[in-house]
């Protein structure tokens, strides 16, 4: 997607305050009590509420039917608002329940290190208000923001950085997700299909983001520059611009690499850290590497002994059908393409997607896992409980590559879905085939690593 598209749909989102981020704060103050500080107006100078007026779930088709002078948290207090004490009190309870945060600790001689940084966020009172609605009404959320922070202040610290540039991370780290706030809560459910605009919406969420921290006045371009870049790729392959390398701020660039470690502890019960060790050696081109050899000596591995084989072999069975499906389904419809179609510039996503399969079955033939190679690795290892969980989590992660195939080549040409043209419907045919192989869960998860 191209800056001013995501600017614009970010822009839309914003400043409309989107319906959801006002039914999120109306639904709220029927639990806590929010005030307005001040009188609301729309941006016709119209009067919809007096100062000290009580917000409640009542009044939301009065404000939502309204375009407002300015975004509605300037207006709003609320009681028991989110404040750097109670910040630093949930990294704490993370640091003492979360086995990596714990690793992490000791690898800077002490939580209170860690935390530091965290004490000195500079927090104003409309970033407060945004954290609070998101405690209250996506508490999932609010806990994976105080976790990546932690992850980000970390590597930070392990790089050297200044206690300053530190705590300005931790508050860019704090405040990358507050522009899902106007996204629709029910585009992250799994089984929900993203319609063409509800992806570009998602894909413009960082630079929602991106705005909000910088209405605010208070940061460093840099804090406004990192919330932008959390999603991009050292390759190119991230969003919402395809930056790649230095490119990337440095502090983004750090916030890409604690996106995904605190993605991996969210998403994941069973061998987070093995999963997501593999997953950066495997993908080593998407990471800062002077950043991942950080993280790498905290994944101990997690395996129970004794895991029993059978259900190993029939996770691993089930992976590598399901990759020899969506790879014979790739060759079967680029077989009907026209000659030298990987020239023509109108068919990219096409050409992504025959690239990116490339490299996968690549990877997985130096692993030993394509789908060519199954039954003699299963004969191999039949006996062997560790070399078949390793393999297992090799599938697993090809897996995740080709989820993240199928949501790069939607996020970068969304235009696909409307099949104007028949290589366009092969590249929605295979897309669609491929979600549907991926939503299938393992067939069962080792015993003992729930």
């Amino acid at each position: 997607m191209s800056d001013s598209r995501a600017g614009l749909l970010a822009q839309q989102a914003w400043h409309e305050d989107g319906v959801h981020f006002l039914r999120a704060v109306t639904d709220m103050a029927d639990r806590r009590r929010v005030v307005a500080v001040q009188a609301i107006y729309t941006d016709k100078g119209v009067k919809l509420l007096d100062k000290g007026a009580r917000i409640d779930s009542r009044v939301y088709a009065r404000l939502v039917e309204h375009k407002l002078r300015d975004p509605v948290e300037k207006y709003l207090s609320v009681d028991g608002c989110v404040d750097v004490q109670e910040i630093g009190a949930r990294a704490m309870d993370q640091i003492e329940t979360m086995e990596l945060m714990r690793r992490m600790a000791r690898a800077l001689d002490g939580a209170q290190r860690l935390l530091a940084p965290v004490r000195q966020i500079v927090l104003p009172p409309q970033l407060a208000f945004k954290l609070t609605v998101m405690r209250e009404q996506r508490p999932g959320l609010f806990a994976h923001s105080i976790q990546m922070m932690l992850v980000a202040v970390y590597l930070a610290q392990k790089n050297g950085w200044s206690g300053h540039d530190c705590a300005l991370l931790a508050a860019a780290a704090l405040l990358h997700d507050v522009g899902m706030l106007h996204m629709d809560p029910a585009w992250t459910d799994t089984e929900h299909w993203l319609t063409g605009t509800e992806r570009r919406h998602l894909v413009a969420h960082s630079v929602t983001g991106m705005l909000i921290v910088r209405s605010c006045g208070v940061y460093p371009q840099a804090v406004e520059m990192a919330v932008l870049d959390h999603h991009e790729r050292m390759d190119g392959s991230g969003y919402p611009r395809g930056s790649r390398g230095d490119a990337i701020s440095t502090m983004g660039q750090v916030l890409l690499l604690a996106e995904v470690v605190a993605a991996f502890y969210d998403k994941f019960r069973d061998l987070p850290g093995q999963r997501l060790s593999l997953m950066l050696r495997m993908n080593h081109r998407c990471y800062p590497a002077h950043l991942v050899r950080h993280v790498l000596p905290l994944l101990y591995d997690e395996s129970a002994p004794g895991a029993p084989l059978q259900p190993l072999q029939a996770e691993f069975t089930y992976n590598v059908t399901a990759l020899s499906a969506v790879f014979q389904l790739w060759r079967t419809l680029s077989r009907q393409f026209p000659e030298r179609w990987q020239d023509m510039p109108d068919h990219q996503a096409a050409i992504f997607i025959d690239s990116s399969l490339r490299g996968l079955q690549k990877q997985l033939a130096e692993a030993g896992l394509h789908p060519g190679q199954q039954s003699e690795l299963l004969a191999f290892l039949q006996d062997d409980a560790l070399g078949m969980g390793e393999l297992a989590l090799v599938s697993r992660e090809a897996r995740w590559q080709l989820q993240a195939i199928v949501n790069a080549c939607l996020h970068r040409w969304p235009d696909t879905g409307a099949r104007r043209h028949a290589l366009d419907a092969a590249v929605m045919e295979w897309c669609e085939a491929s979600l549907r192989i991926d939503a299938v869960p393992p067939l069962q998860e080792p015993a003992g690593n729930a």
